[in-house]
This record gives structure tokens, C-alpha cells and sequence, in this order.
């Protein structure tokens, strides 16, 4: 059997018998206002970095486009640098919108 057969194997197994352990819990005791609290810590830190994870690769990308054209057709480097910038820009504005947005959810749960 090969290892990406035994991997698939491993992994049908856990998706199949890590439900029945979940199953298999008593009844939680009333969870209270600080529980609910820190998920909801837990998901704006999880949002913001989804977010800047994927501002990073957009950033990355778009630098290593402009670095390669100008390095193409160095004439052009001005041209291509002000798109870049105002590219980095706008990447950068997305990643400041979630983070502004799970502050605002933070901090509307918690007052």
C-alpha cells in the first residue's frame, strides 16, 4: 500500500471515529458570558490572520510582477513602480478593513 493510500486511509479513519468521541460527551454545563467572550477573541484573531496572511501573498506577488517587468524593460520602472505602490495600497487597505472589522466585533461583545 502506497503512502498517499495509508494517509487517505488515516484521515477517512479520524473523520469517521472523531464524531462519535464528540457524540459521546455529557451535557457541557451552561457556558457563561466570558466563554462567549473568548470565541469571539478567538475569531477576530482568526479573522485578522486569514487576512494578513493573504495580504501577504497578494503583496508578494504583486512586488514580484513589477520587479520582473521592470527588470524586462527597465525604461519602464516608473511606470510599473506607481502602479505597484498604489496596488501595495490597496492590498494593504484590505488587511486594515478586518482588522478594523474584529476590533468592532470585539469590542461591540465586550461592552
Amino acid at each position: 500500500m502506497s503512502s498517499k493510500n495509508k494517509l487517505a486511509l488515516a484521515a477517512v479513519t479520524l473523520v469517521t471515529l472523531f464524531p462519535f468521541t464528540a457524540l459521546a460527551q455529557q451535557a457541557a454545563a451552561a457556558t457563561n458570558e466570558h466563554d462567549l467572550h473568548s470565541w469571539v477573541a478567538a475569531a477576530a484573531a482568526f479573522a485578522i490572520g486569514i487576512a494578513a496572511l493573504g495580504g501577504t501573498a497578494g503583496q508578494g506577488k504583486a512586488v514580484s510582477a513589477a520587479l520582473e517587468g521592470i527588470s524586462r524593460n527597465p525604461g519602464a520602472a516608473a511606470r510599473l513602480q506607481t502602479v505597484m505602490i498604489l496596488g501595495l495600497a490597496m492590498i494593504e487597505s484590505l488587511v486594515l478593513f478586518a482588522l478594523t472589522i474584529s476590533l468592532i466585533l470585539v469590542f461591540m461583545r465586550m461592552g
